[in-house]
């Protein structure tokens, strides 16, 4: 059934309803040249801190959005969902916010941070060998325990969830006398943060140009627009596992394709390089995916967008101590 975008009145009950249980992440905006001297002018970059919300990301949004829906009995059965990491987090929060429980199928490479953070919030880990077995195990374990199967992306849930991150993002921003974005810069995983957020924003702001980022080794949504249909990888390279689905599918697909003005792709370096920045600049450690939307300022849309008021999402930081000195140290030895 085709999915029918929700209103921005929907949008704001939605955020309404979640506004007891979310974090309204705050809003920092700064002139370019703070990010990069060579970027300077009359621009202006907002960040959007969502990496400080509860479950450390975006993600907690539609999972608390998805387990209102519940009915008691629902609460019982739990809910099961598969992640490299930051919707298994999410959905943990979410469950036990709920009283409810989560099983969560993630990936035997999954960051043992996220592992942990799953299990200190009650849920039930599973780990498996690669991320189309988690799929399928996940779709399995919905069967036959009867739980709510919680999808990272393909789910109306989710993409209300991202869409009141937009709606907020550009209601602090008029509240604090800031003009509209001229563009906002969105990453891409499954595409649930990239269609529900843009979509959000368009609905404040009908003009933003928005723009997606992929990394390299996890392109499906660009190969998709290329080709006019939702596409699936062989295989995903990337450090940045928050963004790499394995396929895109056609809910978030077509609310990409309808409410993203380009996708463009960044390497693994530059997120390293922006993780750098976001640390210096920000005074925040974030994880690969979270720095992506800043590499692709600095990077693919430097010149496209010099001079105009960019937002940037900021959405995630589950990762350990360990990892992160280890990237930027790595960038260090390049």
């Amino acid at each position: 059934m085709p999915f029918t975008p929700p209103t921005l009145d929907e949008i704001n009950a939605a955020h309404r309803s979640l506004a007891s249980m979310i974090r309204r992440t705050p809003v920092l905006s700064m002139p370019p040249g703070m990010i990069a001297p060579d970027t300077g002018g009359d621009g202006m970059l907002s960040f959007k801190l969502e990496l400080l919300q509860h479950a450390g990301s975006f993600k907690a949004r539609g999972a608390l959005h998805a387990v209102q829906q519940l009915d008691e009995a629902g609460k019982r059965a739990g809910v099961v969902a598969v992640s490299a990491g930051n919707h298994a987090i999410a959905t943990a929060f979410a469950a036990q916010s709920a009283g409810s429980n989560a099983h969560v199928v993630m990936m035997q490479h999954a960051n043992p941070l996220r592992v942990a953070r799953c299990q200190a919030l009650g849920a039930n880990v599973e780990l498996v060998a690669d991320v189309h077995t988690a799929f399928a195990r996940c779709q399995a374990v919905a069967e036959t325990e009867n739980r709510t199967m919680m999808h990272p992306f393909e789910s109306p849930h989710m993409i209300m969830g991202a869409a009141t991150l937009g709606v907020e993002f550009a209601q602090d921003l008029i509240a604090s006398g800031q003009p509209p974005l001229d563009a906002a810069i969105i990453p891409i995983g499954g595409g649930g943060l990239a269609a529900g957020m843009a979509h959000g924003l368009k609905s404040v702001w009908p003009d933003v140009k928005i723009y997606g980022v992929e990394p390299i080794g996890a392109d499906s949504m660009a190969r998709s627009f290329a080709s006019g249909k939702p596409e699936k990888l062989s295989g995903v390279q990337t450090i940045a596992d928050s963004l790499g689905a394995p396929f895109a599918l056609p809910m978030t697909y077509e609310l990409c394709r309808q409410y993203l003005d380009e996708v463009v792709l960044i390497d693994d370096p530059a997120m390293i390089g922006a993780m750098r920045l976001i640390l210096e600049v920000l005074k925040q450690a974030v994880e690969p995916a979270g720095a992506a939307a800043t590499a692709a300022f600095l990077g693919p849309l430097r010149q496209k967008l010099a001079g105009q008021h960019v937002g940037l999402i900021v959405c995630g930081a589950n990762i350990d101590a360990a990892s992160y000195a280890g990237y930027l140290s790595s960038a260090d030895a390049a």
